[in-house]
């Protein structure tokens, strides 16, 4: 699969007010299996429907094309519970929350609470706040991963 993939399904997810979260490929050449991971623009969950009408317009597109083998096999989801951190909107979107960290700033891997984003465009700083409630800054360029970390309530 190649770029032509990735403009196809943005360009279906823009027409319906979607974001990309995730795109995963997998399978195999004969089977390849596409992965998206889907979030609303407007800030509302993504529910079964979303997923059902952006599943039915990419289907569509990637039907009358040669860009995946014809017996390819297509998931549309949420985010999810552990969503990817990736961009600066998503670290301001999500300040309150959880996350599981991998960078050498907070000593490998680790679970902290973002505290904020600080900086200019390209240049962004995640503040976060260690279990031990030590504060750090990391430039977003030096996390390597960074999902959301999900606790289940007893």
């Amino acid at each position: 699969m190649s770029d032509t993939l990735q403009v196809i399904v943005l360009s279906v997810l823009e027409e319906f007010g979607y974001e990309l979260v995730e795109l995963r490929k997998g399978g195999t050449k004969s089977r390849p299996v596409i992965d998206l991971r889907i979030d609303r623009t407007d800030g509302a969950k993504v529910s079964v429907e979303d997923c059902a009408k952006v599943s039915r317009a990419l289907e569509a597109r990637l039907d009358s094309g040669d860009v995946v083998n014809a017996h390819y096999v297509l998931q549309v989801s949420s985010p999810g519970v552990d969503r990817p951190l990736r961009h600066a909107a998503d670290w301001r979107r999500f300040t309150g929350s959880h996350a599981t960290v991998l960078s050498d700033a907070v000593g490998g891997r680790s679970e902290v609470e973002i505290v904020g984003l600080e900086g200019d465009t390209g240049a962004e700083v995640a503040v976060v706040r260690l279990k031990k409630g030590e504060e750090r800054r990391v430039p977003l360029a030096e996390i390597r991963e960074a999902r959301l970390a999900f606790h289940w309530k007893r």
